[in-house]
């Protein structure tokens, strides 16, 4: 079997699992073209994508004749059109994540206190002669909101407890009872965005929360609050919240996450001011990708067995 890895961008895959015997050829570069990736994905028996990296839709899926397997890192893979690599055949599994959820709110976290502290642009004026400008922000005492109460958002408002931040919370289905479990209070979405001082994202990506955050909610902001997007760049209106940020109507944003990925070289993000931006690495680390890697290879090594495991699309 031929095998490709997909969006190996750090080129690290092979250091993180035994793919001894396996014919195994590693893309480090995204292919956004279709027909440039069909064109080189075509003799490939399987085919290693990293989580939401590349699209499979029906349209890709249905021009791969030889594809027999498609392993995604993680459980859930909404770029992959499971129903049509189901009716042609193609078996996909997943990986385990290991504790990605906590990584991704690590780097959350990190985006804060570069957004509060101005520790990049403090960086810069050292390396650069300078000293102190600008006067930092504390997060005792200020308010969290946290959009979305899953794991991960639940993470976060443990966290921001600990610092002593006053945590509220909202999503469409969030009960007050589940907010309580981890010291957080319910509130309207509208209450959220007018009193958060820090407001995070934590949504998963869906028809219901695509463009949930728009410039309504984002006037409602005080000019002195932060938004951190670390879940997916389309849940946020990211025209609008540019504008906001280049009229200075919120202090400022901390972004992993955007629209169209890897960022075009000329995408407008990369001037907008008062942002941290990072490539999207919530979930780029060490532990997570041993947990990705790892049972990349499980799921190749048991398919070419006969016996497939962490289907993703059986029935």
């Amino acid at each position: 079997m031929r095998i490709a890895v997909l969006d190996d961008y750090q080129d690290v895959a092979r250091s993180y699992a035994d793919w001894d015997g396996l014919d195994v050829e590693v893309f480090t570069e995204h292919i956004a073209d279709v027909d440039e990736l069909v064109s080189r994905l075509e003799p490939f028996d399987v085919i290693a994508a990293m989580r939401e990296r590349t699209r499979f839709p029906r349209e890709v899926i249905t021009r791969l004749p030889n594809l027999k397997l498609l392993v995604t890192t993680g459980m859930r893979n909404a770029s992959i059109d499971l129903d049509a690599a189901r009716e042609h055949g193609v078996v996909v599994s997943g990986t385990g994540s290991g504790r990605g959820w906590a990584a991704t709110s690590e780097l959350a976290w990190g985006l804060i206190f570069a957004l509060l502290r101005d520790i990049p642009g403090q960086d810069r004026r050292i390396r650069t002669g300078g000293w102190q400008t600008g006067v930092g922000v504390e997060l005792g005492g200020k308010t969290l909101g946290v959009l979305g109460l899953g794991r991960l958002g639940s993470h976060m408002a443990t966290v921001g407890r600990a610092f002593g931040m006053d945590v509220i919370a909202w999503s469409s289905n969030l009960t007050q009872q589940r907010a309580a479990e981890v010291g957080a209070r319910l509130v309207g979405k509208d209450e959220l965005f007018e009193r958060s001082d820090v407001l995070s994202v934590h949504l998963v990506l869906s028809k219901r929360s695509r463009g949930l955050v728009g410039a309504d909610d984002l006037a409602l902001m005080k000019p002195t609050a932060y938004l951190i997007n670390t879940s997916r760049g389309p849940i946020v209106d990211e025209d609008a919240l540019r504008t906001a940020l280049r009229e200075g109507r919120i202090a400022g944003a901390g972004i992993d996450v955007y629209g169209t990925e890897p960022l075009p070289v000329d995408d407008p993000w990369r001037d907008t001011p008062r942002t941290v931006l990072t490539p999207h690495i919530g979930y780029v680390t060490d532990d997570t990708y041993q947990a990705f890697f790892v049972e990349t290879v499980e799921d190749i090594r048991a398919f070419a067995a006969g016996s497939p495991i962490r289907v993703l699309n059986g029935g």
